[in-house]
């Protein structure tokens, strides 16, 4: 076994183990790892029982599992690019020590930054994060094939388990490939990583077709790990178990517990609710694999990735919706882990669960735990919430998802409408996924909070009072506009924006792409009906909205609200009730203070109408104006004429604003002012602990 500084061997007297052997960084009182010795195998972690225990000086001790999932991006790169610096790392390592984790969960290898950072951090922290590694698998492969027995995909992965048991022992040279992280990888923080979890949420239609092609395929029978009535995406699981177990015990003399990768959709339990095919047909079973041998020591457990609203089963099904938690409440969110606890014979740990703080939505949930328009105050209430149930419920702990915001990631329903080749470099306000993190990169460069600090802003328009100017200014998620007058309460500012030459509604000769307006409690933006991607997408090229031929007719001459869809007409299959097609109207905006730093800040507030200063700020987010990257100025284009594929590249967005009062006009800028900026290749942001932080920090302190 290597040593990190020294290695202090005390001699143990109980059965089974000959040595116990304690790790440190060279002072003693800091983060000291003890390791036993069984049969030849060092080791500092197992399962016992429904338990995972850590060797200390006191011998085996129970942790609760209590931490976060980190990705492998940051903005302006993919995760592929391995941008985040060693600065970085030794920050949020930092951060999530202080936010009272003691675990981390990677996907992939990271470079060689984030070992020898993670190291340094343990060698000096009071008390150790633990790493549960992950071990990557092409998705692409799989999903062309249908079938991971496919030599050239079984042999990569072998090869990249290998390599990243190298890696975490601190004995890897790994070449450069494009989109893998790579280098030398010399800190060995092996006697940290706690577990090993393979793989990836498991496509359906792979498992189900694995079934149907080796349907005489038997058990498998390996050195440490056999199964009992395995399918046969099981059986191939635990060949790449037995190859990692041998690996490390051969090359390394270590064995640590290990799982794979689970989602709810191939979960080993049945769903007659579930509306979609694809969410309940195909089962990846745990339960089906067992150790044997050596393998024993150290033992396996089942990780889940589960998140409160979906699939829709959980939104559905009575059982569920009727399950008290511990508090007594109703909850789905308890119901589905109790029932996932009852149905396996091994822990489980709740690999991933989370909440967006995000303005655009995705699923609602029946108890409010919505994927989306969610604030980050409520983002850390629910998620603290659900790390309760998640403990009440006996698992093993839950790391939630995630710890970065991840600008790169895109949502079901916003897809189709930005330019995937550019989503790391500007921040998609409407784009839920890439808001689930506890640490937010906006730097809000504007602050919505009524008070006139503006500093570098264009002024469009200047008048007389009531509406003496217009100021526009953006960053990677906003474009802000600021009104000063004399305003009065029961007045509405309308601002008309255009984005496309010479086309959008006639408002007194302006054609407008958009309208927004606000008042004093209340504001709404909407969008030229032949310019509303919700209505071509899903009542023109998917005819799933139901509308009469005026609508059509009339697009090009009224505003249409500015709607996301939520969910597509299905039908359960236990009851054979249809449920009807869903969708929300995002274009709805919400007053107050969206400063950050101000006592009164609400992450979900878009606009602030100050009477007392004389003053209106809106910030509106880039994809509300059709943007696709505003980082290269590219819009939609003709949606009707060339589909949501189009592009428009444009110089800049075209501006007028009009004042009313008591129901009649009383000032107005109607001639235009374009709003022009420089594109950006390199995004400018800001590092944030957002408001669920606080939270997550006191919850994490209840579990030690």
């Amino acid at each position: 076994m290597k040593k990190l500084s020294f290695i202090i061997i005390i001699i143990i007297a109980s059965a089974g183990a000959a040595f116990t052997w304690l790790m440190s960084s060279g002072s003693f009182g800091k983060a000291e790892i003890y390791q036993t010795e069984e049969d030849g195998l060092s080791y500092n972690s197992r399962i016992q029982g429904d338990e995972w225990e850590v060797y200390t000086e006191n011998g085996w001790e129970t942790i609760p599992l209590k931490g976060v999932n980190l990705g492998m991006a940051k903005p302006a790169t993919f995760p592929g690019d391995a941008g985040i610096s060693r600065e970085e790392y030794r920050r949020w390592f930092e951060q999530i020590g202080e936010m009272n984790a003691n675990s981390i969960r990677n996907y992939t290898l990271q470079p060689p930054e984030f070992y020898e950072e993670f190291l340094a951090y343990n060698e000096q922290a009071e008390e150790p994060l633990y790493l549960y590694h992950g071990v990557w698998i092409e998705e692409i492969p799989l999903e062309e094939t249908l079938d991971a027995f496919t030599p050239e995909i079984t042999e990569t992965f072998q090869a990249e388990m290998k390599r990243v048991a190298d890696a975490v022992h601190g004995n890897a040279e790994v070449e450069e490939k494009p989109g893998h992280a790579h280098g030398s990888y010399t800190a060995d923080i092996s006697p940290y990583v706690n577990g090993w979890i393979l793989g990836i949420e498991w496509h359906p239609e792979m498992v189900d077709n694995m079934l149907n092609k080796y349907p005489d395929l038997g058990e498998y029978e390996g050195d440490y790990i056999y199964t009992e009535n395995a399918a046969p995406m099981e059986y191939w699981l635990a060949e790449q178990f037995d190859t990692l177990f041998a690996y490390e015990k051969e090359t390394y003399s270590t064995m640590r517990p290990l799982s794979f990768t689970n989602w709810v959709t191939t979960d080993n339990l049945d769903q007659p609710a579930e509306p979609s095919d694809q969410e309940d047909t195909a089962t990846v079973d745990p339960n089906h694999i067992h150790l044997k041998n050596e393998a024993e020591h150290v033992g396996t457990f089942a990780s889940y990735h589960v998140y409160p609203y979906y699939p829709d089963f959980l939104n559905l099904e009575e059982d569920y919706l009727t399950f008290e938690d511990h508090l007594g409440n109703p909850s789905n969110y308890a119901g589905y882990l109790h029932d996932l606890h009852e149905s396996h014979d091994i822990p489980v740990l709740i690999a991933e669960f989370g909440i967006p703080a995000s303005r655009g939505k995705t699923h609602s949930n029946p108890f409010g735990w919505d994927q989306g328009f969610i604030s980050e105050q409520e983002q850390g209430d629910i998620v603290s919430y659900l790390f309760d149930v998640i403990m009440e419920e006996d698992m093993l702990g839950g790391f939630i998802f995630t710890w970065q915001d991840e600008w790169f990631k895109r949502t079901w329903n916003t897809m189709e409408y930005d330019n995937p080749d550019r989503r790391p470099f500007w921040s998609n306000a409407q784009t839920n996924e890439q808001q689930f993190g506890l640490l937010s990169f906006d730097r809000h460069k504007i602050r919505i909070n009524g008070e006139d600090d503006w500093t570098d802003e264009t002024v469009l328009h200047e008048g007389d009072s009531p509406l003496q100017s217009i100021s526009a200014e953006h960053d990677e998620r906003y474009l802000y506009l600021k009104a000063e007058g004399e305003f009065e309460a029961g007045d509405t500012l309308d601002f008309y924006l255009s984005v496309r030459p010479d086309q959008g509604v006639d408002v007194d000769g302006f054609p407008a792409d958009f309208q927004l307006s606000l008042q004093e409690s209340e504001g709404r933006m909407t969008v030229a009906g032949d310019y509303d991607t919700f209505f071509y997408d899903y009542a023109e090229r998917l005819d799933m909205l139901e509308t009469v031929q005026q609508d059509f007719d009339e697009k090009e001459d009224v505003f249409h609200p500015i709607r996301l869809a939520l969910n597509k007409e299905m039908v359960r299959p236990d009851t054979g009730e249809t449920l009807p097609f869903e969708y929300y109207e995002t274009g709805v905006f919400q007053e107050g203070i969206a400063d950050p730093e101000h006592d009164a800040y609400d992450s979900l507030n878009d606009y602030v109408f100050h009477e007392e200063n004389n003053l209106i700020e809106v910030r509106i987010p880039w994809m509300l104006l059709n943007a696709k990257d505003p980082s290269q100025k590219e819009f939609m284009g003709s949606l009707w004429t060339e589909g949501l594929e189009d592009s428009l590249m444009i110089e800049g967005i075209g501006v007028t604003a009009e004042l009313t009062r008591s129901g009649e006009p009383a000032a107005s800028f109607p001639s235009p002012a374009s709003y022009i900026w420089e594109a950006w290749d390199l995004p400018e942001y800001e590092e944030r602990l957002k408001q669920s932080y606080d939270d997550i920090q006191e919850v994490f302190s209840t579990y030690n």
